[in-house]
């Protein structure tokens, strides 16, 4: 997806309003914006291409090979959900293996990263059970997060005074200078990533995955055995 020089003929007859803020790419650690109710059909940032334009009309990866193999063992199949949730998988799992990521070279996953950086934004002490609901983690997942955070002496749990089974979470001085560090190197990696798209589809593919996200936070979750 590269950028185009070519311009659109012919006016538009309903041009929609662009908002600088919303094209640019999201980071990942933030989340994706929200989408705006009823707002007007989306419109390409100027100069960049439509998807017919310069692109081939399908994509060549490891998941269009998966799709051509089920297409030849159950012709009949829909694999549309595939190629879009199989990517979406692929390109996480590609980008949690990425050896010149700042994370990786810290020895730290997105998951344990993602709880430093809960504590870091959010400015106080949270309890494992806040931070499973600020992590969209598990709360077993948590614990063993934190378990290997505090052995490096990046977090400390202390005991609440009024209730043994309740502990705090705080980041620790190195942990904090940690976070302040390591996330504008991890943000810089991840637009170097992100540059493959121009500023138009970024723009597109963040509101997209916003709306996908809060299609799937919004549906009612089974209760965890």
């Amino acid at each position: 997806m590269t950028a185009s020089t070519s311009q659109p003929t012919g006016p538009d007859p309903t041009p929609a309003p662009t908002d600088p803020e919303r094209l640019q790419a999201t980071d990942g650690l933030e989340g994706p914006a929200r989408s705006e109710p009823q707002r007007p059909a989306r419109a390409r940032a100027e100069g960049s291409q439509s998807p017919a334009e310069g692109r081939s009309p399908v994509p060549d990866d490891t998941v269009a090979a998966v799709v051509r193999q089920w297409r030849v063992v159950d012709p009949g199949l829909d694999t549309a959900p595939m190629e879009i949730i199989g990517r979406i998988n692929r390109c996480a799992a590609l980008l949690q293996q990425a050896e010149d990521a700042p994370l990786r070279r810290a020895g730290l996953t997105r998951a344990e990263f993602d709880l430093l950086g809960a504590l870091r934004r959010t400015g106080h002490e949270l309890t494992p059970s806040e931070l499973a609901r600020e992590t969209f983690s598990s709360g077993a997942a948590v614990t063993k997060r934190l378990k290997q955070l505090t052995e490096r002496g990046l977090a400390e749990r202390r005991g609440d005074t009024r209730d043994r089974r309740v502990a705090h979470v705080r980041l620790t001085d190195a942990g904090r200078d940690l976070v302040d560090g390591i996330l504008p190197a991890q943000l810089a990696h991840e637009r170097e990533v992100l540059s493959a798209l121009d500023r138009g589809d970024r723009g597109e593919l963040a509101m997209l995955l916003g709306e996908l996200l809060e299609r799937l936070e919004s549906r009612p979750r089974a209760p965890r055995a």
